[in-house]
């Protein structure tokens, strides 16, 4: 006789528990001996999750580890690997900022970490089912056979306590790690370790340290790091709530605001600002205009890692464009980003925020990027053309495009001088220009601008305690899909912001033939 129903139910109840049992039992010790290869912090590094209830930063052999309390019992520890440094001290102020604006780095070990939960549940979910898809191969009346008879019963037990010895050979628990330097050392306080002399910030107040300052060098490449630190999480910190009660111009009911960065060139600490800025106008998108990095390598990870958190929730989340720029070299910048939420333009043309619509392409002048679809080696002006023919063909279809982004304003030039689109805007020069009027041949009237740079870059790389020009950020007003204003806003180097004027725009369309 087959089971009834009820006990049908009962046996498929005991099956999922059991598995959903062995899942988590699988999945935890997957988990904990797991680890993910990533780049953070400007390194190598490798990320290995434990139940230590610290973030463990093993830096090396030369400076102390760190460690701080995660306030739960998951913990993580980090091996820094191989980075570009061009020397110890650089290096160590590089921590000093990245520690000042932590935002980024614990996004991404937090991205890590869920990546290696839902990978260990999906290991530990398929090796649960083995043992419970023998048992109902098996089958009942066999598993009574089994353990009939006294002889056949004594058979079955051997192979079980020999499944046992073999696995318990394998783990060799009684095994013991040699003794090595990390485990003779103590963690420390921070403030401990460096002496009363030090005046600690209140932020590094529950940071531990292990190992030795073994030269009068060591120590102080590590109290400059403290003062840089401090400097640099105070100036963004002052910058981005003073940038909450800027006198702004409000937008009207139908209007949206989208903010425009540019050029931020690594500079983590103005990320928390722009975003202040954004805030404080309501703004409900961003664009972004490139050159994010100063060489487009992977150990700049941190400054996406930094740039993303920044805009990851709130009107933002979902509501994120972007281009690289000159300084983005290879598809490192632009595949990482997009990885993350963001949409890269490459040509095509796609619905932006509130009914825009919006171009834009990568500048081609980053180690020959700004190839049109699978073309490569276009030169800036081949782009360019190309960019003002797709502008047009959209236009001709009724499509028109209301926004051209891209890192160098100059690429939109032709697009506008034929009167194709109502907006160009860009970076590249470091200083804000415009906006500028332009009159296309088909009598349409359009403009170029071009935002400042956002991480107050004098040259290439802008990472510092505090920016070294004018920081630029500027915010697009839209109604009905179309740009109708424009308003800059600039952090200078002492602190201090300035507001420009409100800019109207009145974009027309072309001329009836």
């Amino acid at each position: 006789m087959g089971m009834s129903p009820g006990r049908r139910v009962l046996v498929s109840v005991g099956y999922a528990l059991t598995w959903i049992l062995l899942t988590l039992v699988c999945a935890s010790g997957i988990f904990l001996n797991s680890s993910r290869a990533t780049t953070l912090a400007s390194h190598d590094a490798i990320i290995r999750p434990d139940l230590s209830g610290h973030v463990v930063l093993l830096t090396g052999p030369v400076l102390p580890d760190v460690r701080v309390p995660t306030d739960q019992r998951i913990g993580v520890s980090v091996t820094l690997g191989k980075t570009n440094a061009p020397s110890t001290a650089a290096l160590i102020d590089r921590y000093a900022l990245i520690a000042g604006q932590p935002e980024g780095p614990e996004a991404r070990v937090q991205e890590v970490v869920a990546d290696l939960v839902v990978d260990s549940l999906v290991r530990g979910g398929a090796l649960a089912l083995v043992p419970i898809v023998l048992w109902a191969l098996v089958g009942p009346h066999r598993r009574r056979a089994l353990f009939a008879r006294p002889r056949k019963r004594r058979r079955s037990m051997a192979l079980v306590l020999s499944l046992v010895v073999i696995g318990v050979v394998v783990a060799q628990p009684w095994g013991q790690d040699e003794t090595r330097l990390d485990t003779e050392e103590d963690w420390q306080p921070l403030a401990t370790f460096l002496g009363p002399d030090v005046r600690l910030p209140a932020g590094l107040d529950r940071v531990e340290v292990r190992g030795d300052v073994t030269t009068n060098q060591t120590r102080r490449l590590i109290e400059s790091a403290v003062g840089t630190y401090d400097e640099g999480k105070t100036f963004y910190r002052d910058a981005a709530e003073a940038a909450a009660d800027l006198e702004l111009r409000e937008p009207e009911e139908d209007e949206t605001v989208v903010l425009l960065v540019s050029d931020r060139h690594d500079n983590i600490g103005m990320d928390r600002v722009a975003r202040a800025v954004g805030d404080a106008a309501a703004a409900e998108a961003v664009f972004d205009a490139g050159d994010d990095t100063s060489t487009g390598s992977t150990w700049e990870a941190f400054s996406l890692d930094s740039l993303d958190a920044a805009f990851d929730d709130g009107p933002y989340a979902d509501a994120k464009w972007a281009v690289t720029g000159n300084h983005d070299h290879g598809t490192f910048v632009g595949r990482y980003l997009a990885d993350h939420g963001w949409t890269m333009l490459d040509g095509e043309a796609v619905d932006g925020p509130a009914g825009v619509r919006l171009l834009g392409v990568a500048d081609p002048r980053s180690s020959g990027l700004g190839s049109w679809r699978d073309e490569s080696g276009l030169s800036f002006g081949e782009v360019a053309d190309r960019l003002a023919d797709a502008a047009c063909e959209a236009d001709e279809n009724g499509d028109r495009i209301t926004t051209i982004l891209v890192h160098d304003a100059n690429m939109g030039d032709p697009a506008l001088e034929r009167g194709c689109t109502d907006l160009v805007v860009g970076g590249h020069l470091h200083v804000q220009s415009g906006p500028t009027e332009m009159t296309g041949e088909n009598g349409a009237v359009g403009y170029s601008y071009t935002t400042g740079t956002t991480g107050g870059a004098a040259y290439a790389v802008a990472v510092g305690a505090a920016i070294r020009r004018p920081a630029g950020i500027s915010l697009l007003t839209y109604r009905d899909g179309h740009p109708v204003g424009v308003q800059p806003v600039t952090l200078d180097t002492n602190g201090t912001f300035s507001v420009g004027d409100y800019v109207e725009l009145e974009p027309s369309v072309p001329e009836e033939e």
